[in-house]
């Protein structure tokens, strides 16, 4: 498996469950119930929910941007407005389109997009405090941005369960019945 094809159909399948989860937070809260947990935290010193789903949108596309070399264009006005949605939430029609728009990025991207450079090829992750980690591009992928983006996922999802909103696994991961295996006819008897 390529880091193409790791990264992308995870980033697709987890925002396409985030969105989900905004759709259920809408159906049992109503419009505007909904859109006064974009304000909710789970703890004062964490982001928001309105955060957490830009950061989710933000770690789906510079990944992919890292990887293929590019300059993280477009993502800086993105940072800003999560990281100012505690005072400045947004809506949930806003947070859903940060979310199209990571897919829309996702979707357009070639099936071997993040995997021109050779297999263990050095990648600098140098973060806004300074700090600079060495990786390849492999222990980039596994190390940081999965660990990255499901971080602001399930920090979304545990925001939502502790504001109330019924919601289990099956919706923090809905893909996985695309697998499910159809039950066989019982065992006979012997």
């Amino acid at each position: 498996m390529n880091l193409t094809e790791l990264l992308v159909p995870t980033y697709r399948n987890m925002l396409r469950g985030l969105g989900g989860l905004l759709d259920k937070a809408e159906a049992q809260r109503g419009a505007d119930g909904a859109e006064v947990l974009l304000r909710a935290r789970l703890a004062p010193d964490m982001f928001p929910l309105a955060t957490q789903i830009r950061f989710a949108c933000v770690q789906a596309q510079e990944a992919p941007l890292r990887l293929m070399g590019r300059p993280l264009e477009g993502l800086d006005a993105l940072l800003d407005e999560g990281r100012g949605a505690g005072d400045r939430p947004g809506t949930l029609a806003a947070a859903r389109a940060r979310i199209d728009e990571a897919f829309a990025f996702l979707g357009g991207l070639a099936p071997d997009a993040l995997d021109q450079a050779p297999a263990g090829d050095p990648l600098a992750l140098t973060l806004p405090m300074g700090l600079t980690f060495d990786l390849t591009r492999e222990q980039f992928a596994r190390d940081w941005a999965l660990g990255q983006f499901y971080f602001h996922l399930m920090a979304a999802y545990a925001i939502l369960r502790k504001e109330g909103i019924e919601i289990g696994k099956a919706d923090y991961v809905p893909h996985m019945f695309a697998y499910l295996r159809e039950p066989g006819p019982p065992p006979a008897e012997a």
